[in-house]
């Protein structure tokens, strides 16, 4: 097919939804900005912190102290002098008589600090869940990709890559990782399942796209009981056994089925049939990450920059569960 019978291919009409719940789903948006949402009375008793003194210079301030200020940075996008300054002024207006960490010390106690990504009761109390796994890139400094795509790169650009596990259902996150760029996104699929289950979620289904068609991946899902939904490689064959036979293993039932034709054509069927299609939840993520809490990384210390993306995580589950729209297909 040439290019101008390309254009002149007439395209398939992008599918319009319409959002049900417009009157909730418009309150929870402006809740998402409202300082009592993210600053609690009952704060102010657990702001300092209380454990055995140790040799050196003592702790201060709590962890929570620190994941709340941290929290406010996210969610309001501040660097760290402005946050200082911003939390004094809250409390000055609260009326309540608490100190505030220098910005220095704010950053500093990012490294190694634990922060919950507060998943709902709900999920953890409810059925087993269908985690659609992805990764995207977060810049730490460089061009702008508009810059690159029409002039070409002429400085240095670095990123890292954030790993997320989705409930398809909800949208929360229920895992996330965060690692260097050159990370192959199969090898931490292990990491943000374990992560999953110690947050007290179970899993019945894993969604991935191809990047993840490893047969570690495979064979780790089917030992842990969950079903993996994993598009095999264009070229894919099957596993054969000592005897030139055809195992048993879930990828040559993909493989089966894409060969078969499935409920329509081939690898389209498929996809159909596997629900893989629910996998763009976690497309969703990411662009609610990057839309909300922007593209970019702010702290430099890698140690630090995983606090930070645990912080947005926690962010992101607090938003969808204030505010979730709810759409239907109309056209």
């Amino acid at each position: 097919m040439t290019k101008i019978d390309s254009i002149n291919e007439p395209t398939k009409p992008k599918d319009r939804y319409k959002v049900t719940n417009w009157k909730e789903y418009n309150s929870g948006l402006k809740r998402r900005g409202n300082l009592t949402l993210w600053v609690d009375d009952s704060i102010s008793t657990k702001w300092y912190h209380v454990g055995p003194a140790k040799r050196g210079g003592q702790i201060i301030y709590s962890s929570e102290c620190i994941v709340l200020l941290l929290t406010l940075k996210a969610v309001f996008r501040l660097p760290f002098r402005q946050l200082a300054g911003f939390a004094e002024s809250v409390f000055s207006l609260m009326g309540v008589d608490l100190q505030v960490p220098s910005y220095t010390q704010i950053c500093r106690r990012q490294a190694g600090l634990k922060v919950p990504l507060g998943i709902s009761e709900r999920l953890k109390n409810g059925e087993p869940i269908h985690l659609v796994v992805d990764s995207s890139g977060l810049k730490i400094y460089g061009e702008c990709e508009w810059k690159v795509r029409k002039h070409g790169w002429g400085k240095r650009r670095t990123w890292r890559k954030i790993h997320v596990g989705v409930d398809e259902k909800t949208g929360e996150i229920t895992a996330q990782v965060l690692t260097d760029n050159k990370t192959d996104d199969a090898a931490v699929l292990v990491d943000l399942v374990a992560d999953t289950f110690d947050q007290g979620v179970e899993i019945n289904k894993v969604g991935t796209d191809g990047a993840y068609d490893h047969y570690s991946c495979w064979d780790m899902l089917t030992d842990l009981e969950i079903e993996p939904i994993i598009p095999p490689r264009e070229n894919a064959v099957y596993q054969l056994d000592e005897k030139e036979q055809l195992t048993d293993h879930p990828r040559n039932q993909a493989i089966e089925i894409i060969d078969e034709g499935g409920l329509e054509a081939n690898r389209k069927g498929w996809k159909i049939q596997s629900g893989y299609h629910r996998r763009s939840k976690s497309e969703n993520a990411f662009f609610r990450w990057k839309t909300i809490l922007g593209e970019k990384m702010y702290a430099r210390e890698f140690e630090n920059q995983k606090t930070e993306a645990a912080v947005k995580a926690a962010v992101l589950n607090k938003f969808i569960q204030i505010a979730a729209p709810k759409s239907v297909k109309v056209a």
